[in-house]
């Protein structure tokens, strides 16, 4: 068979990265002084059956099969990754508890440290971390952390796969987050959660000392125990438009730690979304995730950044995040930048193209459901209530897809009631596309082969996918003989003009039935996949911004003038 000729992309970002790249802080909710980062070049060497087969560098957090890693290799599924990195601590840095900090690693993980076994952890998208305090020495420490990923899928794997092609990405294994130290003292703030209402915030404490102190806007509020009501004076509400945000610092011993926190709530009334109580029409983006130097990551922070401020100056207010977490620092410049997050949990179990795809294309969109045995049940939930747990202090992020498309779904119902008790205070849509749920807060809607005609729903209707025109552009382009898209288009102009009128001739008729978000797939290329307004090396916008603001502005006053319509709404 004949092998797809493919090409190297290189970004603008691959310029910015350093010796330790991904060196930023990278939980922006909970900072404190005491911060090692053990990112940058680490020894590595792959061994199948007791073979080596690669023995070299790698720059981590980096996955090997990325170009700038500097290994550039397929993984197997019996290859067993061993990392190691040689380290001293800074002068001054230990502390009574020295934690481990690994963002993530894909997916099963062993951690050793200067021979001594730390421990383990299963799965591909979460943080972990150890307390390392009685292994460390105070000259030369060495870490070893051994990773097998054999793809196994009733662990979330999103759209990895071990053959890629067409809307199936390449395979990443090992570390591909950031790895850290922290000094924390015996009885530390492990976690801070943040309700937030229009007026201020709900917080509840983990751990910590009993008296507590929070600095705010110049004052201080000492309190015991491990919850506390901090009310706002003038209250600055957080929109897309407006992202205010505001920082406070925690004291509870002598621990500190940094935070910030937004003013907004989500909620749903009669058949529309509102953000601080008022209705909203969520214009956005599929947002795979994936960049053509680092794949799961780009080479820099800025690369995150600029997806996010790109799209917010071609008019869109959302992004969904599909079937992938990122690192918090997505997240965090998603907060201050004002980019609402529609976040995917990552599904798992057997994809089947007849029952998942062709078929709900076409015709059957109800009554299916998968068969789940009980550990892929759990490690589906257990991913999802992580995925939860981490984000819940994000104002960006407002609404939650459990299911897409039917991939790997089971018991739907019970699974909104069991998530959505964690948290009341976002939207969940519980299969987005088809196979529909009884229970779940929006009509979730995709339609890619058939002009978009909607019916008004007693439930908000959102058109969570839609378009995937492609235009491929010349030199920016992964593979250079395949190409895969909804719709073809060979001149920048046509290919413009088409996607403006899709909008225009059939998402402002479908708003007047009560449409009240959109997803248009997608924000960038990936790989065989052409349909991004950006090109997978983000080198090309291929929209002008200009005209797709214009475009975004029609969209709002045509919400506008059908609120004016449903007044009660308002």
């Amino acid at each position: 068979m004949k092998r797809p000729v493919t090409v190297d992309l290189t970004t603008e970002y691959e310029s910015e990265s350093t010796s330790v790249p991904f060196s930023e802080y990278p939980r922006p909710q909970l900072k404190r002084d005491s911060y090692f980062c053990l990112n940058g070049e680490w020894e590595l060497s792959i061994v199948n059956g007791g073979v080596e087969t690669f023995n070299g560098k790698i720059v981590v957090p980096f996955v090997p099969e990325s170009r700038i890693s500097g290994v550039k290799r397929e993984i197997k599924r019996d290859d067993t990754l061993v990392y190691s990195k040689r380290f001293v601590l800074p002068e001054g840095f230990k502390n009574e508890v020295t934690l481990l900090h690994f963002g993530a690693s894909d997916q099963y993980t062993d951690v050793y440290l200067n021979g001594e076994f730390v421990g383990s952890n299963v799965g591909g998208y979460l943080p972990f971390s150890f307390d390392i305090s009685s292994l460390l020495t105070d000259g030369e420490n060495l870490l070893t952390v051994n990773v097998t990923d054999p793809l196994d899928i009733d662990l979330p794997y999103g759209k990895q796969t071990n053959k890629r092609g067409g809307m199936w990405y390449t395979k990443v294994s090992g570390i591909w987050q950031t790895v850290w130290l922290e000094s924390v003292t015996e009885n530390y703030v492990k976690g801070i959660k943040i309700t937030p209402d229009l007026n201020g915030i709900d917080l509840v404490i983990d751990g910590g000392a009993d008296e507590k102190t929070i600095e705010f806007d110049g004052r201080e509020y000492t309190f015991s125990g491990s919850s506390y009501r901090l009310d706002v004076d003038d209250p600055i509400c957080w929109t897309p438009n407006n992202p205010h945000i505001y920082r406070f610092s925690l004291r509870s011993g002598v621990d500190r730690v940094e935070s910030y926190f937004a003013l907004r709530t989500v909620a749903i009334k009669d058949n529309a979304i509102l953000l601080n109580d008022t209705p909203i029409f969520m214009h956005g983006l599929l947002d795979q995730g994936y960049f053509s130097d680092g794949i799961f990551l780009p080479a820099s922070a800025r690369g995150f950044e600029e997806d996010i401020v790109r799209m917010k100056q071609c008019g869109f207010n959302m992004l969904r995040k599909h079937i992938k977490l990122e690192p918090e620092l997505f997240y965090y410049y998603c907060d201050i930048h004002g980019m609402l997050v529609w976040q995917d949990f990552i599904n798992n179990g057997k994809y089947s193209f007849l029952i998942d795809t062709a078929l709900p294309t076409v015709l059957l969109r109800r009554g299916i459901t998968h068969s789940a045995g009980e550990r892929r049940r759990k490690c589906f939930l257990d991913t999802s209530k992580g995925i939860m747990n981490l984000l819940y202090n994000h104002p960006c992020v407002v609404y939650y897809t459990i299911f897409n498309e039917g991939w790997g779904q089971f018991d739907a119902d019970g699974c909104y009631d069991m998530l959505k008790q964690l948290d009341k205070t976002r939207i969940f849509d519980t299969t987005s596309g088809w196979f529909k749920a009884k229970r779940t807060d929006v009509e979730s809607e995709h339609i890619y082969f058939k002009p978009i005609r909607l019916k008004r729903t007693k439930k908000p209707l959102v058109l969570s996918e839609f378009g995937g025109y492609s235009f491929k552009v010349e030199g920016h382009s992964f593979n250079l003989d395949k190409n895969y898209g909804y719709k073809t288009f060979t001149s920048p102009h046509d290919y413009e003009d088409a996607l403006v009128a899709l909008y225009e001739n059939e998402v402002m008729s479908a708003i007047g039935q009560g449409l009240c978000a959109t997803v248009y797939t997608q924000l960038s290329d990936v790989e065989d996949e052409t349909n991004g307004l950006l090109t997978y090396d983000r080198r090309v916008l291929k929209v002008d911004p200009e005209r797709m603001v214009a475009l975004a502005d029609k969209l709002y006053s045509r919400f506008s003038e059908f609120l004016g319509e449903k007044t009660h709404l308002c």
